[in-house]
């Protein structure tokens, strides 16, 4: 298995590493069992050579670097890429060439001859040097559907110069499953060295392809977490490995680690200033969510009913989604946590029941807010203690579109003891934000690990300017993420009753109940 997060992942819109960020993520993989982690091109920036000048300590995994053949107009002990390439504290390197007729003419301008010769030349150069080479047969799918026996003898030539294995790679991201399968297969029959898959998402099917080239015989997979790479991204690492394991039968490095794949998938996400989204599979906080009531009953009675897999096998959970939809079985499995006693004909779950159902007729929303829903049957039940008290709050905004343009002040209690505090930020509810967790952080200071993520209002009702808006929020401390929401016509208290929910849920000690 080899990640290319810190290379190919780099190279997504929106996703910038910096060299300690490259040196979390590389520890993070290598934790999880990743065989060989591909940690950038030093001849691309500073950063790279940096990270490379001075790479992590790793238990595990190989780190390897990533650079391109020689220039067409420069010999290998003179090419500047395959110095730093060598300069790289590293023993493998992953080099890529042009395993197409058309690329090696109208990208390379290059006779055909002389592109197999860089190949050779520069696949040489470094296995002399005591690099183990992997060579990147870069669109070698789009290659062998236009000239099969060209893209084959650029294999060759990598293998002529001392190649350890070639992987084959859907640079375009076109490919289709049955095709790559086909295409692999003859690769593994041709060539007796290991040969891996490289795959883009750009029609959807980058684990497919995965996988199905896994099956014809491919022994290396290549892959980002979350699927991040260039334009549509590279296989999902999060896809392929448990699907190796659960699905396919086959062992990996990971597999004793799988459970932990959830929470590396969030680490690295939080690294990349990303989310994971909802829907991905299996590490998604939707991957086993369910919201019908014959859903909910059916995976309480057998996981099978609705469930592929047993979702603590990589570390996530079943969320039932309380709703309006939900029965008392998915009430009793949220509260489960919380609420251990309650059992299904206790009339305290059918006033949690009922209170929930006139919550949402007034407009609230639980779904996406299962923090809000617990605290609501906490205090219901009498269990509740309130971590702090708000005397006095003011938000001002005098000159809103400026930056730092709103002001917030605030007077809290915590057990008998008041504090004062104000706060300015971008808007309104940034700086009422601000202003609660800096009265808050002198009594808890764990709070300094909670942001929040995610920020959505929407107005219920048709009341112009008056209208009542929900305010929902999702907030993270790094390992859990939960949401909370509130509800007034009064748009600062709808936001206040969400971010007062959010702080509560967590000193209540409840976020490994969230998502």
């Amino acid at each position: 298995m080899l990640d290319t997060t810190l290379r190919d992942g780099a190279q997504s819109e929106g996703v910038s590493f910096s060299v300690e960020d490259k040196r979390r993520v590389a520890r993070e993989l290598d934790s999880l069992g990743v065989d060989i982690i591909e940690g950038g091109n030093p001849a691309a920036n500073p950063k790279d050579a940096a990270f490379f000048a001075d790479p992590p300590a790793l238990s595990r995994a190989t780190l390897a670097a990533f650079g391109a053949t020689r220039r067409a107009d420069s010999s290998a002990e003179d090419d500047a890429g395959l110095a730093a390439l060598l300069r790289a504290k590293t023993d493998m390197t992953v080099l890529f060439g042009k395993a197409s007729l058309f690329q090696a003419r109208e990208i390379l301008r290059v006779e055909p001859e002389r592109n197999l010769l860089m190949i050779e030349e520069s696949v040489r150069y470094l296995a002399r040097h005591g690099r183990t080479v992997h060579f990147d047969a870069e669109h070698y799918f789009d290659g062998y559907e236009q000239d099969a026996a060209y893209a084959r003898e650029c294999v060759k030539a990598a293998l002529r110069g001392g190649a350890a294995a070639v992987i084959l790679c859907d640079t375009n991201g076109g490919a289709m499953p049955w095709r790559s399968a086909a295409i692999t297969r003859a690769a593994v029959k041709e060539w007796d060295v290991p040969i891996g898959i490289h795959c883009h998402n750009d029609a959807g099917v980058a684990v497919a392809n995965t996988l199905g080239a896994v099956e014809a015989g491919a022994s290396i997979a290549h892959g980002t977490f979350l699927g991040v790479g260039e334009r549509c991204g590279n296989a999902d690492l999060c896809g392929v490995l448990p699907a190796l394991s659960a699905k396919m039968g086959l062992s990996t490095n990971c597999d004793a680690r799988l459970p932990s794949l959830t929470r590396t998938a969030r680490l690295i996400a939080d690294v990349m200033n990303l989310e994971v989204p909802a829907r991905t599979p299996y590490v998604g906080a939707s991957a086993f969510a369910h919201k019908g009531g014959m859903h909910a009953d059916g995976v309480g009675k057998d996981r099978r009913s609705f469930e592929h897999i047993d979702p603590a096998l990589v570390g996530n959970a079943r969320r039932l989604l309380i709703s309006d939809q939900a029965g008392r079985a998915a009430l009793l499995t949220r509260l489960a946590g919380v609420a251990p006693d309650l059992t299904r004909d206790d009339p305290r779950l059918t006033e949690i029941a009922r209170r929930m159902k006139l919550s949402e007729q007034a407009g609230y929303a639980y779904e996406g807010a299962e923090g809000s829903f617990r605290l609501m049957a906490l205090r219901l039940l009498g269990r509740a203690e309130p971590h702090f008290q708000a005397l006095d709050f003011r938000v001002f905004c005098e000159q809103p579109w400026a930056r730092g343009g709103a002001q917030a002040y605030i007077k809290i209690a915590v057990n008998g003891r008041e504090e004062i505090t104000a706060a300015e930020g971008d808007g309104p509810v940034n700086a009422l934000d601000l202003a609660l967790r800096k009265a808050l952080r002198v009594f808890y200071p764990e709070l300094d690990a909670v942001r929040l993520v995610d920020f959505k209002v929407r107005v219920i009702d048709s009341g112009g300017t008056g209208s009542t808006v929900r305010v929902s929020i999702e907030s993270t401390d790094g390992a859990s993420a939960w949401g909370t929401v509130g509800v007034s016509r009064n748009i600062m208290e709808a936001c206040w009753r969400a971010l007062t929910d959010s702080i509560e849920y967590k000193l209540s000690g409840l976020t490994g109940e969230g998502r």
